[in-house]
């Protein structure tokens, strides 16, 4: 097919023995750790975990220089453990996830325009520009699940110029991996090559040019990025 220009080349992600990864969309989860939900002013009783959406062409790859955006003076990265599904569907059941769908797991990074993000918030607006910018979503190569098995505990953490910002465990998600994808299904028709930021813990805060930025859950790749 003749198309009016070249289209994108499509967005891989590698995964250890496997083919690479295509990636079709990602999906990122807000406020599903208490303590997190705390420290930006919540109240985990009264606040539902929220959804919202990354292009794929946010994708940085491990290793990378990140370039400082423009429009901020505070970027904050935010540790998250990435899903990466290889089947789709409407009103999946949370039993059926982790074994059934979710080809492998990630370490990623949702980087965030935290004043950007404040503004939108107080005017009740989107967070688009303050989440969804280029280079806002580094990540690792994907481990498959047949090597890590189902990932529902072990220690997240984030460190900055080797210095401890974050650190909690998995378990302390608010909603876990079944309950995430299940809760996603019922609202859009997941698609093999969808990936799911299941979101941040505590201890999060700003990065300037030069840092060296360290993420790491147990059991895979850790995810290192240096902000240019």
């Amino acid at each position: 097919m003749n198309y009016a220009f070249p289209p994108a080349p499509v967005v891989s992600l590698d995964a250890m023995s496997s083919h690479p990864f295509p990636v079709n969309r990602i999906f990122c989860i807000g406020q599903n750790y208490a303590e997190h939900v705390r420290e930006m002013g919540g109240d985990p009783d009264k606040t539902q975990p929220v959804f919202f959406m990354k292009p794929a062409s946010a994708l940085v790859q491990n290793g990378s220089v990140v370039p400082y955006p423009p429009g901020t003076s505070d970027l904050q990265p935010e540790v998250e453990l990435v899903l990466a599904l290889h089947k789709g569907g409407k009103n999946i059941p949370a039993d059926k996830v982790e074994y059934d769908y979710v080809f492998g797991y990630a370490v990623g990074l949702d980087m965030t325009r935290r004043d950007l993000q404040r503004a939108a918030k107080d005017k009740g607006e989107p967070w688009d520009m303050a989440k969804a910018f280029d280079n806002s979503a580094p990540c690792t190569a994907i481990t498959p699940e047949f090597y890590s098995g189902a990932v529902s505990r072990g220690k997240i953490e984030l460190k900055v110029n080797g210095d401890v910002r974050q650190s909690s465990d998995l378990s302390d998600m608010i909603l876990k991996v079944p309950q995430i994808v299940h809760r996603l299904s019922t609202l859009v028709e997941l698609k093999p090559g969808d990936l799911i930021y299941t979101g941040t813990p505590a201890g999060v805060g700003p990065v300037v040019s030069g840092d060296v930025i360290e993420a790491t859950i147990a059991g895979l790749e850790p995810l290192t990025i240096t902000i240019g």
